[in-house]
């Protein structure tokens, strides 16, 4: 998949796009190329077709290249139920880490940033209450944009705004696991608060991507805004909160 590919359709307005960031002018020949490149390999290593609609390419792009290229977001929000002959996440025989390996290693678009890996056990209730907290990832991915819907933006059906002050504060918008002291449970249980900080996302390392610029958060947020819904229909036994409708 090359940038010209999904962008020729955009004509000359998504061509200028990708000359620059929204609000960030460049104008040092190396800066310039520097910026271009990360977005070509952004779309070059995106694992799922892109949906463009709306949206500016040169952010999805480059978001595309943080997130695949730097982050490796699709390491904890992988869809292991949508993935069960590997539960890494990759197309089986392309997973580097197993044998038998056929290069280059090929992720599986089917549980792509679908979310549902598990993490734990943490102090605390899980699902209905019953054992130890377990918590899952989030589901990454958009919703419809038509209603019947329950998740129309991405991560959740978050904003912009949202998404910035998850990814600056750790704050978990849906109460997923709050403090079992409240007798209250989440979608995903309760969590022993104190310690905890029931408010907060618990695995994800948010005080280290709080760190990003806001042009990258953005450009991320583009991204996930692109890629295809995962509606986890069918399967059994998942968090109420990583279920949505696709279009």
């Amino acid at each position: 998949m090359t940038l010209m590919q999904l962008v020729k359709p955009a004509g000359a307005v998504a061509t200028v796009a990708l000359l620059c960031f929204a609000g960030l002018s460049v104008t040092s020949p190396r800066v310039r190329a520097e910026t271009n490149s990360s977005v070509q390999l952004g779309f070059d290593i995106a694992p799922v077709k892109l949906n463009l609609n709306g949206l500016n390419p040169a952010l999805v792009g480059k978001g595309s290249y943080i997130v695949n290229a730097k982050g490796d977001c699709n390491g904890c929000h992988v869809s292991p139920d949508l993935s069960p002959a590997d539960q890494n996440g990759f197309v089986p025989g392309r997973d580097p880490y197993l044998l038998p390996f056929t290069p280059p290693a090929k992720v599986n678009p089917a549980s792509y940033l679908g979310g549902g890996a598990t993490f734990g056990p943490f102090p605390g209730k899980g699902i209905g209450g019953n054992g130890p907290l377990v918590i899952y990832s989030r589901n990454l991915t958009p919703g419809c944009d038509k209603a019947p819907c329950n998740n129309p933006l991405p991560e959740g059906g978050h904003t912009l705004e949202e998404f910035q002050r998850i990814i600056r504060t750790g704050h978990d918008f849906d109460q997923a696991h709050p403090a079992c002291s409240t007798g209250t449970l989440g979608a995903q249980g309760c969590i022993l608060s104190p310690p905890f900080n029931a408010d907060l996302l618990q695995v994800m390392p948010w005080p280290t991507y709080g760190n990003m610029s806001d042009d990258d958060i953005r450009a991320i947020y583009e991204y996930l805004r692109a890629i295809p819904c995962i509606s986890h229909k069918g399967t059994v036994g998942l968090p109420a909160n990583l279920y949505q409708v696709c279009p």
